[in-house]
């Protein structure tokens, strides 16, 4: 099975291009959708974000609030990091486990979905990187489409780090500067030149 980990600032089409290549035939492992799972109610992680930031990040149902833990979290260099240091490793296993299964289901191609990747140190789990690029205008203009206050979309775009640091290091850098279309043919060139031209 090979592995892409795919990357990408905020507002850069990382998304969009997770879905793009499930439409091509790769299995897409979502590493946010994994961290939910990590922290859901009851789990050993729910149990270590209770510890860090209290009840207070708990809603009605005893769930972590996502917004109000990010409002916690992207506003404090120091609480993301505690979060991180909390999650992360769970997040980790949950997708190492979910490539194991794939492999075993005979999964040709697995995507690894994950803003992340580096800065969690979960590159080493595939066999290449395609980070997807956007210039930081284009992304925060993206995003404030989507509702995102600039305030918002900023403190996000900080907690993420460098996103020079993914461009720099990824094996492919897909470029989305234009419309979907055009996201959706530059992926699909990827596909073809470096996925199956390898049978």
């Amino acid at each position: 099975m090979r592995v892409i980990g795919l990357t990408g600032a905020i507002g850069a089409g990382k998304s969009e291009a997770a879905r793009i290549l499930a439409g091509l035939g790769a299995a897409v492992i979502d590493a946010d959708a994994e961290g939910r799972r990590a922290y859901a109610k009851g789990t050993i992680g729910w149990r270590r974000l209770v510890e860090l930031f209290s009840s207070g990040i708990l809603d009605e149902e005893d769930e972590i609030d996502r917004a109000r833990l990010g409002g916690l979290v992207f506003a404090n260099p120091q609480a993301l990091a505690w979060l991180n240091a909390a999650i992360h490793p769970l997040i980790r296993d949950r997708v190492t486990q979910a490539l194991a299964e794939r492999g075993a289901q005979g999964t040709a191609v697995a995507v690894v979905d994950a803003a992340l990747l580096y800065q969690a140190k979960w590159d080493d789990l595939a066999d290449e990187v395609w980070a997807v690029s956007a210039p930081p205008e284009l992304a925060m203009a993206r995003l404030a489409a989507r509702g995102m206050s600039e305030e918002d979309a900023r403190k996000r775009a900080a907690a993420q780090g460098d996103p020079g640091e993914a461009l720099r290091r990824a094996d492919l850098i897909i470029e989305n500067t234009g419309s979907p279309d055009d996201l959706e043919a530059n992926i699909r060139r990827a596909w073809e030149e470096r996925i199956l031209s390898l049978g």
